[in-house]
């Protein structure tokens, strides 16, 4: 059941995060703004987002090593349908009952792509997860004091920009788009072994998934923490007080902030007195669907091409969608 890593595209790779680390943190860090408090708020808000999202990528990577062991090719032949329409719904409507988080979805959906799922199936599942889940609409809820509305627009248009990705998704990529396609190769045998001896398989299969996926959620964190410490909110109003430009504020802020999708709610919330309704919206569904941390995980586990382009529909059909409640 071993697989082996693919070492010198990762170190590559992580290289090349550093030195574009490097050439982008560098000067904040050699600035005036940089001060013993600033670190400790970067130290502050670096280790609040590792303590907020380790519990869920915990989660993510025990269901990906159940889903490497248990679930088999023909388990997953059964669960999805043959019909792309159907494919997207199901995993739509799969997604958005999981309560999981924009980072332990991604080792999920790996697995379950490198199984065998449809790569339409797996964005359906990945941008729902995080995005309407039962715990992430209550706190919504909650956090808008107790008004349905914002709740219901989020879980609503959330969803209907989600299926309209996958289907993109579906026509524009005919392959898994998995960077390292024999990390999901298992043995005919394994089926055959004991239980006890399967849950140990899995359990070491979660905790190699666990470290490799925590090496990116570490460094989008940095990145994240490093740009919330030195980059105001209250700066970005210069770019301009338009709905449009307030809508593309607030999913910027909601791209580096990288928060947790249980709870951003209460800071989105936190703006009302600064942007519009239509704005906050946008910043409720772009955050859980594509973040900062979240692109660097997708970039360790997704051919950079599919990952950027992702990005680019998740931008666009969200702006879109956010803009047609306005006609609600």
């Amino acid at each position: 059941m071993q697989y082996t890593h693919m070492a010198a595209p990762k170190k590559t790779f992580m290289l090349l995060l550093f030195i574009i680390c490097c050439i982008f943190l560098g000067p904040l860090f050699m600035s005036d703004q940089f001060s013993m408090e600033a670190f400790q708020q970067l130290n502050t808000i670096f280790l609040s987002i590792i303590i907020e999202a380790i519990p869920f990528v915990l989660i993510g990577v025990l269901i990906a090593g159940f889903i490497q062991i248990f679930v088999t090719e023909e388990h997953i032949r059964k669960w999805i349908p043959k019909s792309k329409m159907k494919a997207v719904w199901v995993s739509c409507i799969a997604g958005s009952l999981f309560p999981a988080c924009e980072c332990g979805i991604v080792p999920i959906v790996r697995r379950l792509v490198g199984k065998g799922v449809p790569l339409y199936a797996g964005v359906g599942f990945l941008l729902t997860g995080p995005l309407i889940n039962p715990i992430v609409i209550l706190s919504t809820y909650m956090a808008f004091g107790n008004d349905m509305k914002m709740a219901l627009l989020r879980m609503g248009v959330g969803f209907l920009a989600a299926l309209t990705i996958a289907l993109l998704v579906s026509w524009l990529f005919q392959t898994n788009q998995l960077k390292h396609k024999e990390h999901f190769h298992t043995h005919d045998t394994a089926a055959k072994q004991p239980f006890f001896q399967r849950l140990k398989n899995m359990l070491h299969h979660s905790i190699d998934e666990f470290f490799d996926m925590s090496k990116y959620l570490i460094l989008g964190a940095f990145v994240a923490a490093a740009l919330q410490t030195f980059v105001s909110a209250q700066s970005l109003l210069l770019f301009g007080d338009s709905i449009f430009h307030s809508t593309i504020i607030m999913m910027a802020l909601a791209y580096f902030l990288s928060l947790c999708s249980e709870a951003d709610a209460f800071i989105g919330a936190s703006f009302r007195n600064l942007f519009p309704s239509t704005s906050i919206l946008a910043f409720l569904i772009y955050g859980p669907m594509i973040d900062l941390k979240n692109t660097i995980m997708l970039l360790n586990v997704f051919k950079a091409k599919f990952v950027f382009l992702l990005l680019f529909l998740i931008t666009v059909i969200v702006f879109i969608f956010v803009h047609l409640t306005t006609f609600i």
